[in-house]
């Protein structure tokens, strides 16, 4: 179909799927290729993920834990994950300027609410049965949570962890198509295929910026998949899969 509409439109601005393969194979190696742009975007997904991560894990074990911040955090939690990542570009730019530092800080901040969040319900959906034979072996404080809760909300928990890249993956490429940061990234791809190297004028490259997309879409196929496993093996070692 795409082919089909391609040669019946013959405009520049609908490339052909040869167009986009020539764009792909042409302008994936180099310096600043596809593969070396995908690579530092996965670099800094990877650096904001270590940080969001153990921040928001951190707020929603607080929140599950404690009525008063669930109330409080939780509420802001809530609302921060009802604003659109790109609402902060603005400050961050103020800030940390057009830096490394103002890339990471949106991610971080746009992904938080989404781990926080997602630990928390995991956390409160764990078993009371199993929370009662916890303390029943004697098992309190950190270590009740350590040994029993968290175990059993890893499920959820790592739910939530699909959800949270996702929404980070998006925030980082956004902010790339914005040009912040230094380093190439596939954002930056899409935003030089739109320009000349050093005027004004305007220049549309559509097959390179679905050739852009592509590696996007793959990457994120790729690290879903990588999810579906792991999550598969959880269920498994918990005797969570419905047999086929």
């Amino acid at each position: 179909m795409w082919a089909i509409a391609a040669a019946v439109v013959d405009s520049p601005t609908l490339p052909s799927p040869a167009s986009v393969w020539t764009a792909l194979t042409s302008n994936l190696t180099g310096d600043n290729g596809l593969l070396a742009a995908a690579i530092g975007s996965v670099w800094r997904l990877a650096l904001a993920l270590v940080f969001l991560i153990a921040v928001g894990t951190l707020i929603g074990v607080a929140m599950a834990g404690s009525r008063f911040v669930q109330r409080s955090v939780g509420t802001v939690m809530t609302g921060l994950q009802a604003l659109p990542p790109i609402a902060w570009f603005p400050l961050a730019i103020m800030w940390f300027s057009f830096t490394e530092r103002a890339v990471i800080f949106v991610v971080v901040i746009g992904a938080i609410p989404a781990v926080a969040i997602a630990t928390a319900a995991a956390v409160r959906q764990v078993s009371p049965q199993l929370v009662r034979a916890g303390r029943t072996m004697g098992a309190r404080g950190w270590t009740l949570y350590r040994t029993v809760v968290m175990p059993a909300a890893v499920p959820g928990y790592w739910i939530g962890l699909q959800q949270a890249w996702a929404v980070a993956w998006r925030a980082l490429l956004a902010a790339e198509l914005l040009r912040v940061g230094v380093a190439k990234g596939l954002g930056h791809i899409l935003d030089q295929s739109l320009r000349t190297s050093g005027g004004s004028t305007t220049v549309l490259d559509p097959a390179l910026v679905i050739a852009a997309m592509v590696v996007i879409v793959i990457i994120g196929l790729a690290v879903d998949w990588g999810f579906a496993i792991v999550d598969r093996r959880i269920r498994r070692r918990r005797g969570m899969l419905v047999p086929a």
